[in-house]
């Protein structure tokens, strides 16, 4: 007898045990930030219902409540009380649906036909190989849904600037953890050149892709991206955040140099003043995030002889050949211009190109006396119209020669002022000279 009072003790206590550990299972993804709290019941539910199901071929007469805070769960049975004749006689009968009358009173004596019954219904009794496997589909549906809402929280996120802790570093990429201990992963080539990182360290990047391989979510992140100069704008101008400035598009060599064109809809807005900042405040700030990346940022316009001007910046062109059907463009400077427009390691009018949609051929202007001394136009505002200036800068021509080189035909066609005005210009850049 002793041996079986032992016997049965270890039994009880195992099965005890079990239900812990099955509690536990469950209780320990009660506080999972990436899953709410209805969903996580309703999984609960959804697996005991199958084990239900298993057990005793059906689940309708059964309720099951899932109480989070605790960490558990009880199930109960409901039956309907029949006579005791029916019970034993009726092909009706169904123990998941009825209980017995006599059986109904060994709970509550005074039960009556008719009425309903709710058993508690404990763990042990599914058996220890049912309770083990709920608990292997409780925790394997639990990750699968986490995972899942990973996916989703970061798919609607691409796009969107991320700060990230550096929590291990490979020679082909980086892991990071975001706030909440998920891992993203920084490739080298999603890297600036210049960027070096050690464990701890603290990144910002933009979310580039995000995919899911083998049920497990796959986010990558990027700061080569183009995106995430333009985040970084919005970021650090306000007019760009409200709108009030536009980003028309943005080319870059990551760490080297990048191009920004931009355009205002409010004409008292200057869109390059407010992008750059008093002395540069706020594209210091974007500069310092690149490693020191050049940022040239200029305003955009439909017009491609002054768009191609502007983008070879800091050069001064002095004239511009454009063929639309092959998107080509002759551009001609002082030999002392041209490594200006081509710029180190050839960034500048690789750029340019890039952000005009142009392929940009360079050439020395030799019809250039560099001896004789040359006149900007703005120096005829006085006698010469702002906006008369602007459309001959328009098509490269910044300076009085530059104007007086070309005929008074090629001044009208190229321009679109009329001959008049093109006459008068003339005279009086002409006048200069003459004195």
């Amino acid at each position: 007898m002793r041996f079986g009072e032992d016997k049965l003790n270890k039994t009880t206590k195992t099965k005890a045990m079990e239900s812990v550990n099955l509690i536990e299972s469950f209780s320990e993804f009660k506080d999972i930030k990436n899953i709410d709290r209805a969903t996580l019941m309703s999984i609960i539910e959804d697996v005991f219902r199958s084990m239900l199901i298993k057990r005793f071929g059906t689940d309708k007469n059964y309720d099951i409540i899932v109480n989070p805070d605790k960490g558990d769960v009880e199930i109960y049975k409901n039956r309907r009380i029949v006579d005791d004749e029916f019970a034993e006689d009726s092909f009706d009968y169904d123990e998941n649906k009825h209980i017995s009358l006599s059986d109904a009173r060994k709970i509550e004596p005074d039960f009556e036909i008719g009425e309903d019954v709710s058993e508690k219904v404990t763990l042990e009794d599914f058996g220890r190989r049912a309770v083990l496997s709920v608990r292997q589909n409780l925790v394997q549906k639990i990750l699968e849904l986490e995972k899942s809402e990973i996916y989703n929280k970061y798919k609607e996120k691409v796009g969107d600037v991320i700060t990230a802790e550096v929590y291990q570093v490979w020679k082909k990429e980086i892991m990071l953890m975001d706030d909440e201990g998920n891992e993203l992963l920084l490739p080298k080539t999603e890297q600036i050149p210049s960027d070096f990182f050690k464990k701890g360290d603290t990144v910002k990047a933009v979310v580039s892709k995000v995919d899911m391989k083998n049920g497990t979510p796959s986010i990558i992140v990027s700061r080569t991206s183009p995106v995430f100069l333009e985040r970084l704008f919005e970021t650090e101008v306000p007019e760009i955040f409200d709108g009030l400035i536009t980003i028309k598009k943005i080319v870059r060599e990551p760490g080297e140099r990048a191009k920004v064109a931009v355009e205002s809809y409010d004409d008292r807005i200057d869109p390059v003043g407010a992008c750059v900042g008093m002395k540069g405040s706020r594209i210091h700030g974007i500069v310092r995030e690149l490693k020191n990346e050049n940022i040239d940022v200029i305003n955009f316009t439909n017009n491609p002889t002054l768009l191609i001007q502007r983008a070879l910046s800091p050069a001064k062109i002095t004239t511009i050949k454009i063929d639309d059907e092959t998107k080509r463009a002759e551009v001609f400077l002082k030999p002392d211009q041209i490594s200006l427009a081509i710029g180190k390691g050839g960034f500048n009018i690789k750029l340019a190109g890039k952000l005009t949609g142009y392929e940009i051929d360079v050439f020395r202007d030799t019809d250039i006396d560099v001896e004789t001394e040359d006149v900007d136009l703005e120096e005829f505002a006085d006698e010469i119209e702002d906006t008369i200036i602007d459309q001959l800068k328009s098509i490269g021509c910044d300076t009085a020669k530059a104007v007086l080189e070309l005929s008074e035909a090629d001044l009208v066609r190229r321009t679109g002022l009329d001959e008049d005005t093109i006459k008068n210009v003339r005279e009086v850049l002409s006048a200069e000279f003459e004195d």
